[in-house]
Formats: C-alpha cells, structure tokens, sequence
C-alpha cells in the first residue's frame, strides 16, 4: 500500500509541474507587464476618451485602453484628476496601500523553479544511492508473501524425496514449537542450502515446509536482487529482513541463489560490484551482530560449487540437504501425485511407468503425465491409458515422429541392419541391459533407434558394463560393413562412435579400468571456447603420458568393435531376421525380438482410431538425465 501511495504521490506531483509551466508559458502577451507612460499623457488620453478603466492605488494608476492594452502611471501629489476620470465615464477602482511584498506572488512566480529544483534534487540521490526509503520502490525488497490463500502445500504432496523431508521435518517441528529445542539450549539451524539437479523439487519442499508449520513465507529469485543501480541489492536485503522480522516466525526462500551468492572477487567491478555489495549485506543479516530470531532462510541452486565459501559455513546456512533425482520407488510415488486429477485405464500400471523413466526429475514426470493427458484427449477417449503414457514418453525423450520424412527403400534397410546389429549385440552380452524396444521410425535427428531398460536403478558401471556396452555401440557399424560392405558405411554411427570414445576415456583416465594406466585419476579434460567451439585441454599429464591416454582409449573401442564383429558372424541370420522384423513392422519390442528369433512372429491388434505401437526411449545405464534424440543406438544422418 505504502509503494502504492508514492507513486500516486509521485504522478501528482508530476501532474502539477506540467499545470504550472503551461500556466506560465500561456499568453505571454496578456502577461507582460504594463507600459509606463507620464502623468501628462495619461490626462490627454483619458480627455481623448481612449481610457476605459483605471485602477488607484495611493499614486500609483495602472488602467486600461479601449484596445485592451495595459498602461501605468504615476500621479503627482495633491492632483485631483478624478473629477476628469468621472467626466469621460472612466471605471474607477482603487485598492488599499501596499504596505509589503505578497506571499502568494512570491510563490507564484518561484513556484515553478522551486518545484522543478526539487525534482532534479530528488532523481538525482535516488540514481545515487539505493536507500530503502527512496520512491518508486528502487530499495524495496520483491519478495512475495505467501498464505494459505495463494494455495497450500502439505509433505503429501511431495513425493520422491523422503531423506530430504526428513531432514526438513526438524524445522518444521521448531515453527511449530520453538520452546521444546529452547529450554534444551539448542538453536534452529539458520539456514538450509537445498542442493540438486533442475526439477527435483527444491522449490516444492521450502513451499512444503511452510504450509507443515503454517507460517509467512517469502519467495524471492536471486537475479530480484540485482539492479543497475549501485547499492540497491543492499537495500532490498535489508528490507527483506525487516519485513521478515516483522512477520517472525517465517520462511524465506531464495530461489537460484548462485545468481547473488557467487564466490567474491571474480567479477569484473572487484570490491564495489554491486553483487559482492548484495552478497555482503545478505551475510550480515544472515549472522551479523542483531539477531533474526524465528526467521529461518532456505535458498536452492544447482550450482553449489560456485557459492562463496562464506555463505555456506555454520551460522549462516548449516544444512546442505541434497535433493537427487528420484529412485523407482520415488517416481511411483511422484506418479501417484501427478495422476490424482487424472482418470486413469485399468490398464495402466504406475509400477511399468517408473521402471521405464530412469533418471526422470518430478518435473519430467509431471511433464509426462500431462502429455499423455493432451494425447488421450486429442484421440477422444475419456480415460488415458498405457499407450498414451507410452507415447508420451517416446515424445518426451525422442521428440515427436517424422511421419513426413520421406526415406529410399535402401536408407531403410540400411537403418534396419544398423539397428539390428544394436539388438543382436545386446542380446548376446551377458552385462547388457535388456533390450526394451527397437524402431527404425524417424524421431528428432535420429533415424532409428535401440533402447535398452535397465532392469533397476543402477548407481555404479562395472567393467563388465562398460565393456558391453561399448560392444552394442559398434554393433551397428560393424552391421553395415558386413552387409553392405566398407565402402557403403555411413555417418549414422557417429553418435555411437561419440558416445564410445567417450565411455573409453572416462574408463582410462576416471574409472581406473585401465591395466596399464592403473588406478589413477590422470586429470580432468578442461573445455575452453576457441572460436564457438568447445576445445578439450588435459594440463595435467605429460605428453607421454597422454599418449598412453590416448591408446588405452583407442584399445577400448577396438576391443569393442572386435566383440560386436565376432557375435555378429557368429549370429548372422539372425542379424537376417531382426532386420526383416524391423522392415515389417517398424517397431518391436524386447520380447517380440526374442520370439521372433525363436520363430514366433509379433501379433498385432489395431484400431483404426488408435495409432500403432510406437518405440519407447529409455536413457542409458548411469545416466542422470533422459538422452537426447541421437542418443546410443541412434541412426543420425550427416548434417549437411
């Protein structure tokens, strides 16, 4: 209200700047001041009958023309020229003496001036400082309070995260009951650093904790703070803090924190820049000498490595409390929250739906369900089944289907071997994850595609692992050369050559899988930007020893190739058989490859309603995020 009242305040003050120029620029001929004529001309004009009114005051005579043109005199002492004035029929008005200087024309004429000064004075320490009582509100803190009114969110309605909540439970029961940890002499930790990849939730779980403990809560963003004024980061601290205090006990949340929060001294203004100067500030209102009793800040960020170490020591935020990215049992759960709105099939089994999402945050899984909502309703059905979910999971991760792309019969028999050598690989590598399903129809960039499932949420690769899956990435390649020959090879595996080198490098230099590199972490690859391009720089090892990196690297994929080359001779007709599947229905699943190598071939039931079965995507092992569209198995033409 009070931000409210200034600017009003402000706008009328404005108004009247504008209202007292016009008045003093308008008619500037009505406004300027009489002429001055003798007292003997002014007699000869009025026996002429030129005067049509006069104004007396003591000696002074100011009248006026039958032109209207304004004159002034001044009479002599003891002159009697009223009896000629009444003669010619002249109006005649006198006034008292003036016996000192007007307020009101003092303010009149200096009005303007004054009004204007003081307007310059004022947008001038407003540019200068960021006080919080300066208008238009440059000072005051954006912080949004939040009740019950705006919609409360309770522990139930965060899934997925229960180590989380129950580090958070504490908090909660100190809101709520100060005095139990008082008369023990134990303190309510400050501050609480929420700590995880986007969309797991942290936002969720600070919203939680203060409809738990039903208390104010402030919500703010870390970028909120800054402005381009100097000082006014500061400014908006403290006013946060006094507003805070003032609805003590309370919650306020600092959403991405890194953007204020950044390590000191790395930005270009060095002491006087204006986010050290806000960082500051939200240092000594953290712990300081005045004490912000019942007021507890929770911040998240996803960037934690970039906080000064200031910021995270104890009396300022005690608890980094980590919110990963949910298990299988969590995503049911999240899952369960998200379809309450939802009318569900019998068909659909939220069980299937979280084995299938590994990696998947409580936003992905959100976003989920409300595309196989859209899905459902576009199709006219009342209830959303599993083939909604399951396509809206191949979108999701692969992107919609490229029904329009037109693909030679060639182009499409070449994607079928190079998936197929994917699947058969896999089929024959103990280590492998199950193959979940295998297309060759166009989603995103990627031509085709194998997706394998692991059979749970895996949190370490084994040699074994590695090695086999190195194998199924050159499956396809070595698919294509058996073939259609060498000189027939595509670019379609470069991203499996990609996603290889990569794996194999990791193995040398991090993993310690390397016999003869041994168990060393031989430095971490430093990108640098050099012309728009990412430029991997090892500055740790020496030449020798990065020429050894480097034939351990290729040994691996080698290793890989050689494995994929084997099981494929070996197998050839059935490499025959996977591919003729794929040409026939474009999509099968991980059984219907395994009885169609028994020499069962795939039942299928469709409606003309009801789009055919599509692929489902599903990350690799160890992956913390859904793969993008060219991901391992993916058949990725060359970007012309």
């Amino acid at each position: 209200m009070n931000n409210h009242f200034r600017n009003f305040a402000l706008w009328v003050v404005i108004a009247l700047l504008l209202i007292a120029l016009f008045q003093l620029f308008q008619n500037p001929g009505q406004r300027a001041n009489p002429s001055e004529i003798p007292y003997s001309q002014f007699i000869s004009e009025v026996n002429n009958g030129n005067v049509r009114a006069v104004t007396i005051q003591q000696r002074e005579i100011t009248g006026q023309y039958n032109s209207g043109a304004r004159f002034q005199s001044y009479a002599p002492e003891n002159a009697n020229y009223i009896d000629t004035l009444e003669k010619q029929n002249v109006l005649i008005r006198a006034e008292p003496p003036n016996d000192g200087i007007s307020l009101w024309g003092i303010l009149a004429t200096w009005f303007p001036m004054l009004l204007i000064l003081g307007i310059w004075l004022f947008l001038m320490r407003q540019m200068q400082g960021g006080g919080a009582g300066k208008a238009m509100g440059f000072g005051k803190s954006k912080a949004k309070m939040l009740t019950e009114a705006h919609g409360r969110v309770m522990f139930e309605d965060v899934a997925g995260v229960d180590e989380a909540k129950e580090d958070l439970q504490e908090i909660v029961d100190f809101l709520k009951d100060p005095s139990r940890f008082q008369k023990l002499g134990g303190k309510i930790p400050r501050g609480v650093l929420l700590v995880g990849p986007p969309g797991t939730g942290k936002t969720l779980l600070a919203r939680a904790i203060a409809g738990e403990a039903n208390v104010p809560f402030f919500s703010i963003s870390g970028s909120d703070f800054v402005e381009m004024f100097v000082g006014v980061g500061a400014s908006r601290v403290r006013d946060m803090f006094e507003q805070a205090k003032k609805n003590a006990p309370c919650i306020i949340f600092i959403d991405e924190i890194d953007a204020v929060g950044r390590h000191r001294g790395a930005g270009l203004g060095g002491g006087n820049d204006e986010r050290e100067q806000t960082l500051n500030q939200l240092l000594v209102e953290m712990d300081g000498f005045e004490a912000n009793e019942g007021i507890i800040l929770i911040a998240a960020t996803n960037r934690p490595d970039v906080l000064d170490p200031a910021l995270l020591r104890p009396g300022r935020f005690d608890r980094q409390i980590v919110v990963p990215n949910p298990d299988l049992v969590g995503r049911e759960k999240i899952l369960k929250v998200h379809v309450r709105k939802v009318p569900l099939a019998p068909d659909v089994n939220l069980k299937v739906l979280a084995r299938g999402t590994p990696g998947f945050a409580g936003a992905d899984l959100a976003n989920l369900v409300n595309e196989a909502a859209l899905l459902a309703a576009r199709r006219n059905k009342r209830l959303v089944t599993h083939q909604e979910f399951e396509d809206a999971k191949d979108k999701v991760m692969m992107g919609a289907e490229r029904r329009t792309l037109v693909m030679t019969e060639d182009e499409k028999k070449l994607t079928a071997y190079h998936e197929a050598g994917h699947a058969l690989v896999a089929l024959h590598m103990p280590a492998s994850d199950p193959i979940h399903k295998a297309t060759i129809i166009p989603r995103g960039r990627a031509l085709g595609m194998v997706m394998r499932l692991p059979e749970r949420d895996q949190i370490s690769l084994t040699r074994a692992k590695c090695k086999a899956d190195l194998a199924v990435a050159m499956g396809g390649r070595v698919a294509e050369e058996l073939i259609f020959g060498h000189e027939k090879v595509t670019s379609g595996a470069s991203a499996d050559i990609k996603m290889a080198t990569k794996l194999s490098r990791a193995m040398a230099t991090q993993f310690g899988m390397s016999d003869e590199l041994g168990p060393l972490l031989y430095g971490e690859n430093e990108e640098e930007v050099f012309l728009g391009h990412s430029v991997a720089r090892n500055q740790h090892v020496s030449e020798k020893t990065q020429e050894l990196v480097d034939r351990e690297v290729k040994r691996f994929v080698n290793d890989g190739y050689e494995t994929a080359m084997a099981v494929i001779k070996t197998n050839l007709d059935d490499l025959h058989t996977i591919a003729k599947g794929l040409l026939e229905y474009e999509t099968l699943t991980g059984d219907e490859i395994r009885n169609l190598l028994k020499g069962k071939p795939p039942t299928r039931e469709s409606t003309d309603d009801e789009p055919p079965a599509r692929a489902s995507t599903v990350p690799p092992t160890g992956a913390s995020r859904p793969r993008p569209p060219a991901g391992e198995g993916g058949f990725e033409p060359q970007p012309s």
